[in-house]
């Protein structure tokens, strides 16, 4: 008997999810069955709800989340009923161009399967009682009680990790921590910037940490948001209503800028910021976003001096390397995780605790699973 679960559906851009019983795809030979305990709600799950990023319809996003194996198919491999996992939106053929230059992020199968909103093999998991297929976001679809996903996506983690902190892994962590750890800017003792303190933003000031950043520079327009931050390693805080921060920057540099900028607050005004508050020869990385359409002008002056420019994407994730060591480092207690989490809400509060997100109330709101 195939199984039926309980997940929230959006059938159209800016309307409400629905949830609903859905039914799941038998598992093919690598496909892994997990039962969803915790998911994260993103800022990427809110554009395609608010149709900034488009995706087919009906879908069922979610790409944030952590549970319990609970199936595999006979070919799997990595993991086996039972284990614990956080899932991995960047599954990845591991032989194409830019898998072979170890750019996973830029696999051509990845990209070229994920406007599909499918599984990695193109194939839907799931249907809608009326037959339909739905389609799921980032090769997941994890705003159910269960997911199904290929094997190379469910990367085991210790046992002792809580769910709800486990899933903010997935996404928003790896992809803050790992800017700072993964992609070689930062030295030892640099003076780093980090615009924009949300999700991203404060796990991008515990990478800074984590890297030995000298001095961590925290740029909000919430101060709430920065007291956070300065508990998470920020040495200094900028409320960017009140102080400019490219003078902040400089003061704190003997006139240069800071060594390394981190953006995520995802709008031109910030993506500007980067480039005046850098030192010439210093590092830009752009973590936010804004709609792939939208034009950013920035003053050429300000993109001068040998200043480097790189929009990463998840933090240069390798999951089944990174994931467990991130959890270890909240398990060790190096990485601040408990504080990121704003709300848990159960799946029928899931639009109220989107349109939070909406409003700035929150950081991540958690839905947990029983």
């Amino acid at each position: 008997m195939l199984l039926k679960y309980r997940a929230a559906v959006l059938h159209a851009p800016k309307t409400p999810m629905a949830v609903e019983t859905i039914t799941a795809a038998p598992l093919k030979s690598t496909d892994v069955l997990v039962r969803i305990r915790a998911a994260g709600l993103c800022h990427t799950d809110l554009e395609v709800i608010e149709g900034s990023l488009r995706n087919p319809m009906p879908i069922v996003l979610g790409h944030e989340a952590a549970g319990v194996v609970e199936e595999v198919g006979p070919q799997a491999r990595g993991v086996k009923k039972g284990d614990h996992v956080v899932l991995s939106w960047n599954p990845h053929c591991g032989h194409c161009f830019y898998c072979d230059r170890d750019l996973p992020i830029l696999c051509e199968s990845y990209l070229g399967e994920g406007p599909k909103a499918r599984g990695f093999d193109g194939e839907s998991r799931a249907r809608l009682d009326d037959g339909r297929e739905l389609q799921q976001l980032m090769f997941l679809g994890s705003f159910g009680e269960y997911c199904i996903v290929a094997d190379q996506q469910a990367v085991v983690v210790p046992r002792d990790m809580p769910f709800d902190r486990a899933c903010l892994i997935g996404c928003g962590v790896m992809t803050g921590v790992g800017a700072g750890l993964n992609l070689g800017a930062i030295a030892h003792g640099d003076t780093v910037m980090v615009i924009g303190c949300g999700a991203v933003g404060l796990a991008a000031v515990q990478g800074a940490r984590l890297a030995g950043a000298g001095a961590i520079i925290a740029v909000d327009l919430n101060p709430a948001k920065l007291t956070l931050a300065a508990s998470m390693g920020a040495t200094l805080t900028v409320d960017a209503s009140k102080d400019d921060p490219v003078a902040v920057a400089k003061a704190a540099t003997n006139g240069r800028g800071a060594d390394v900028v981190l953006e995520s607050a995802g709008s031109p005004a910030a993506f500007r910021l980067t480039a005046e508050a850098v030192r010439p020869g210093g590092h830009i990385i752009w973590l936010g976003k804004v709609d792939v359409q939208q034009d950013v002008a920035f003053r050429w002056g300000s993109l001068m001096q040998e200043k480097r420019i790189r929009r990463a994407s998840y933090g240069n994730a390798r999951p089944r390397r990174d994931f467990p060591l991130l959890a270890r480092a909240y398990l060790e207690g190096s990485l601040m995780l408990d504080e990121l989490i704003s709300r848990r809400i159960a799946l029928d509060e899931i639009n109220e605790g989107f349109a939070a997100l909406k409003r700035g109330e929150t950081i991540r709101s958690v839905v947990t699973f029983d």
